[in-house]
């Protein structure tokens, strides 16, 4: 044994040949402070031994390297940007090091080879991957850039094109599309990797391939012409600022590191790589894209272990109602391999279902993105029926009909008796409480609320919501089921509108408010999805969910919290509602939506909506974009605040993630708890409470006004009990 490390060793084998295996103690291998130093130390190692002539990277996991660990380096993060820019030069200087091994060497990649695991292969003069293997810079989709000397290699190997979409796009290639790109060397069978890598180390050992061009060609400037260069980034840049936006530096601060990086040398270029990383990683955009990613290991860490400790497996499913919303769950289901009946009271609304899972399956044959093999899969795992004899034995019914407390809880009743003793029962409900349609069950201990969002296909938050008397094992059942179906479910407990409803409809309230004081609700969705990032202003947002279920909701918010949420007679999408503008769905709201030539969807403001509101607004207004996002997400981050304290929603992670996944928050602030961390706590209540005179929703609580005084995170503080985690 050369070096023996805790996360990797480095073995001398037969003609010279020096294995290098990466081997954490975890259950994958990732990039850590720790496991840096001990690749250091084996470079050196290997370096000193005068019988080494070539070495091959290899993983005794069944993934190479996941990338760095993320959740070790965000603390570092929080230092000046030139002590981080010292910090990644250091770690580059090991992966140089590695690079300039006065032999060759050559990476065994299976699994994934992602972020600083992609770097570690690259620093190799050749690369052998399996069938298995996924390989990428992913870097992007955290607000960053490659950080161990990826985006000086890259470009060296693949060439700057190929580097700039890699890159800046995050996406990671199958083996065979990264030998296409020429990232890899060889593709082999995953039986065949190690013999395969060791026998193309011998043949650079042997002098049969030319592996210190490979490695000259990375201490290099690339080989660009004057025009080649111009061309290639002038087309990345207008590329990139298009689909990235103002919201996302990183993808834009690559293209700007490497159109100056590919013209120097390798210690040139990586200073450039230092030092670009340093800032980007104290943006705002950085911290709220790495808490997004870390807040999604929570939730999907809960789902995992719920998966592992439910009793009982859902095999056979049924929903109830089968209209668009029936439809996509059963799509949904189906498709992630569960069988489900869909249950209806006649043949119109059972074509309605099966129409639309036939044509989210359609749009994806036509797209490439499936195969007609799995289509009629997918369909012949739906079973239309208008007989209850058909669900008597399944494991899980969702019930799907209108939402209305008195039919939702006939239905329930009925199901009841038609389902096995251990069959657990679901409402996907977006607002009626869960212990009120729990009085209509025998067993109210298997019931729980299951509430998914349209369209079910595309949106991936499911809302489990536990009443007074879920069980644990129901709601373990349905956690795991969800994730089958591939979605990320949330744990909330019952309340008025649950969680997401409750904190989106202060959010309008605001709106609304904001309307009567004379504000142009165009100038409001423009300044809401251009310069706050929202994918839809809450107008239009309001149409497209429809006025109709808004007004609906705002009766119920207004029931649970009367002081807080109160429905007022000049309220707008009230207005609307009874001059039946529904929104969307029948063409005419705040927007008249129409169709171009081409099918798409477009909206245009009705004049005829814009006279019936300048009956109950004051005169037109301007406002600052400041006041306009001000008084529309101080009332929706307090709502956040306040099911945070009374235990609605467990963490801020769940919190955050919950907004992200079931309304569209932008992803550039990581949610309403991370927005607010980032604003700053105090200073937020300082904004806050120039407005509390506009009521309840405005107006901040104690609990915040006390972890701004003590200094403490939500990401770290369980705010029920004020202690820190």
């Amino acid at each position: 044994m050369i070096y023996q490390g805790n996360s990797l060793t480095a073995q001398l084998l037969d003609d010279g040949i020096v294995e290098l295996c990466f081997n954490s103690k975890g259950s994958v291998n990732a990039l850590n402070i720790a496991t840096l130093a001990d690749y250091s130390n084996a470079i050196k190692a290997i370096a000193a031994c005068d019988e080494a002539k070539g070495v091959v990277v290899t993983s005794a996991k069944s993934t190479f390297i996941v990338g760095a660990d993320i959740t070790e380096f965000t603390e570092l993060f929080k230092t000046p940007d030139d002590e981080i820019a010292a910090l990644f030069k250091n770690s580059s200087d090991i992966f140089d090091a590695f690079e300039d091994l006065n032999m060759p060497t050559v990476a065994a990649v299976n699994g994934f080879a992602l972020g600083g695991g992609c770097e570690v292969i690259l620093a190799c003069d050749l690369r052998v991957a399996d069938t298995s293997a996924s390989i990428g810079l992913p870097e992007v989709k955290l607000g960053l850039m490659p950080g161990f000397g990826g985006t000086v290699r890259l470009p060296r190997v693949i060439g700057v094109d190929n580097a700039l979409e890699w890159m800046t796009t995050g996406k990671a290639y199958k083996a065979q599309q990264a030998l296409d790109f020429r990232a890899v060397d060889a593709v082999v069978a995953p039986e065949n990797l190690k013999a395969a890598a060791i026998s193309m180390l011998k043949d650079a050992i042997a002098g049969e391939l030319d592996w210190q061009q490979r490695k000259q060609a990375k201490l290099d400037p690339v080989k660009l012409s004057p025009i080649e260069h111009t061309m290639s980034f002038n087309t990345a840049k207008g590329m990139v600022a298009a689909k990235a936006g103002k919201h996302y530096p990183s993808p834009v601060a690559t293209v700007a590191l490497l159109e100056k990086s590919v013209k120097l040398n390798r210690t040139e270029a990586m200073l450039l790589e230092n030092a670009a990383f340093g800032v980007l990683a104290k943006t705002d955009a950085a911290s709220a894209q790495v808490g997004l990613f870390l807040a999604d290991q929570v939730v999907k860490g809960k789902a995992k272990k719920a998966s592992k400790s439910a009793k009982k497996a859902v095999n056979k499913a049924a929903v109830l109602g089968a209209g668009i919303m029936g439809g996509g769950i059963a799509y949904q289901s189906a498709y992630k391999g569960t069988p489900i009946v869909m249950k209806d009271i006649n043949d119109a609304a059972l074509d309605l279902g099966l129409n639309t899972a036939a044509g989210i399956l359609t749009k994806q044959v036509e797209r490439g993105r499936l195969n007609v093999k799995k289509m009629a899969a997918t369909l012949n795992n739906i079973t239309p029926s208008l007989s209850y004899d058909s669900i008597k034995d399944v494991d899980v019914v969702v019930e799907a009909v209108v939402e209305n407390p008195k039919v939702k809880g006939i239905v329930l009743k009925e199901v009841e008796t038609h389902v096995s003793d251990d069959a657990i029962i679901t409402s996907n409900t977006s607002t009626i409480s869960i212990d009120l349609l729990a009085q209509s069950l025998e067993k109210p201990e298997r019931f729980c609320g299951m509430h998914f969002f349209n369209p079910v296909n595309k949106m991936p938050l499911v809302e489990v919501i536990r009443g007074k008397d879920t069980s644990d094992d129901t709601v373990a059942a349905v956690v795991a089921y969800a994730a089958k179906m591939g979605k990320s479910p949330i744990v909330v407990n019952d309340c008025p509108g649950f969680y997401i409803n409750r904190v989106l409809f202060p959010y309008f309230a605001g709106f609304a408010q904001l309307l009567l004081d004379g504000a142009d609700f165009t100038a409001v969705d423009k300044v809401m999805e251009k310069q706050y990032g929202w994918p839809m202003g809450p107008a239009y947002l309001l149409d497209v969910v429809g006025l109709d279920t808004a007004d609906h909701c705002t009766d119920v918010m207004a029931a649970g919290f009367p002081t807080r949420m109160p429905k007022t007679d000049n309220d707008p999408v009230g207005l609307l509602y009874k001059n039946e503008r529904y929104g969307q769905k029948n063409g005419v709201g705040f927007y008249e939506h129409t169709k171009d030539k081409r099918g798409r969807p477009q909206k245009a403001a009705s004049a005829a909506s814009v006279e019936l509101l300048a009956s109950i607004c004051g005169d037109k207004a301007d406002f600052s974009s400041e006041e306009i996002i001000a008084r529309l997400m101080i009332p929706m981050v307090n709502e956040t605040i306040r099911c945070l304290e009374e235990g609605v929603v467990d963490t801020a992670q769940e919190a955050d993630m919950g907004l992200i996944y079931g309304l569209g928050f932008p992803p550039f602030r990581g949610g309403p708890i991370r927005y607010l961390e980032t604003f700053g706590l105090n200073e937020f209540i300082a904004v806050a409470d120039k407005y509390a005179h506009l009521g309840e929703i405005y107006q901040v609580t104690d609990g915040l006004r006390e972890m701004a005084k003590n200094g403490s995170s939500y990401f770290n503080t369980d705010v029920k009990t004020n202690a820190a985690k």
